[in-house]
């Protein structure tokens, strides 16, 4: 099988070590396998994403040594999207919904009190065909569900829909389609959320190798039976566990926490970063890795642990340290050079700070 891997930040912060984390275990899994890495730049919130961000990240992507072999932009695909929702909709696989997000929460509430599992209960597939034209003369428009394949002939009395993968860092999952809502793939004013542009590009583009967060297990069931639903089957699917703070903190993007950016500029070495971010939270050990291709012999997605990893920046200042202080003259020679340190000058001099340094 070739290998195809993709890399999707949306352009609306800065990435973070957590994300170069997921972009460096994705390009380092096609470096091993002779694959092809993919920059997708989720960008249909149009409202938040800004060029300038975009701009950024692949600067960031190549400052750490990684090189998209192509790079998509989905805000340039809304006409593929837009097809495979009229698919969906015609085989009546997409539905219309108007409930307000406090009806949703009203019988939310109801159904915990009754025992029952707190997903969506498909009221709007009860609706007639006089109810929706009410609703349409009211001016409410509707967001759209992806009526999940977790029912045998009746839509309101779903049974067990075991869905299973055999996942790269977790092994092997399963997850019940019946305790899932049907989930909103469409909103109000048309936009799309992230399940269906994510699948509908993972398809088209070849993908064969899903590798992101964790964070993303919950939502792998129901992306599963999308891929199906459109007629093709999903891609091979890893989740790693996710970077925090020393004090158990998520990192933003949104915050600029940790930014790819901010350590270039402290003067962090990239590979100081590559090798903290891949080897973190894994059954390796935590050392300076001196290049990409060293990086790649030691990457294992199953050698990930299950738990979320502490980012301790001390941690990282150790190894940029150890990294400075081995630098030969030859990777140094440039910089100096800049600096008006040139000539038979440049060993010397490098040999005698280079321990200082860091």
């Amino acid at each position: 099988m070739s290998v195809t891997v993709r890399f999707a930040p949306s352009p609306t912060g800065h990435i973070h070590i957590g994300n170069a984390r997921t972009a460096l275990f994705n390009w380092l899994f096609a470096k091993k396998h002779g694959g092809r890495f993919i920059l997708r730049f989720d960008d249909t919130d149009v409202a938040r994403s800004r060029q300038e961000y975009a701009d950024q990240i692949q600067k960031d992507l190549h400052w750490l040594g990684i090189h998209p072999d192509v790079t998509v932009h989905q805000s340039a695909r809304f006409a593929t999207y837009d097809a495979a929702v009229e698919r969906l909709k015609e085989r009546g696989l997409l539905y219309p919904c108007w409930e307000t997000a406090e009806e949703l929460e009203r019988r939310r509430r109801l159904r915990l009190a009754r025992r029952l599992p707190p997903v969506y209960g498909r009221e709007a597939l009860k609706l007639t065909p006089q109810e929706k034209a009410a609703h349409e003369a009211e001016g409410r428009k509707p967001h759209w569900r992806f009526l999940l394949p977790n029912f045998s002939g009746d839509p309101f009395a779903p049974v067990r829909t075991e869905i299973h993968w055999d996942d790269l860092v977790r092994g092997s999952q399963t997850v019940d389609l019946a305790s899932m809502s049907d989930p909103v793939l469409v909103r109000e004013d048309g936009s799309y959320l992230y399940t269906l542009p994510s699948v509908v590009d993972d398809i088209e583009l070849g993908i064969s190798h899903v590798i992101r967060g964790d964070d993303h297990v919950t939502n792998t069931g129901a992306q599963i039976a999308l891929f199906r639903a459109l007629g093709a089957e999903p891609p091979a699917l890893g989740h790693h566990n996710l970077l925090t703070t020393v004090s158990g903190e998520g990192l933003s993007k949104r915050t600029g926490a940790l930014s790819i950016r901010s350590l270039a500029e402290d003067g962090i070495e990239p590979m100081a970063v590559a090798s903290l971010a891949v080897l973190i939270g894994t059954s390796e050990s935590v050392s300076a890795v001196r290049s990409m291709d060293e990086l790649a012999a030691r990457f294992d997605p199953a050698a990930t642990s299950k738990s979320a990893a502490k980012f301790d920046p001390a941690e990282l200042a150790a190894l940029n340290r150890a990294l400075v202080h081995a630098m030969p003259v030859a990777e140094v020679r440039d910089r100096l050079s800049a600096l008006g340190i040139a000539g038979d000058a440049v060993e010397p001099f490098w040999l005698a700070v280079r321990g200082n340094l860091g």
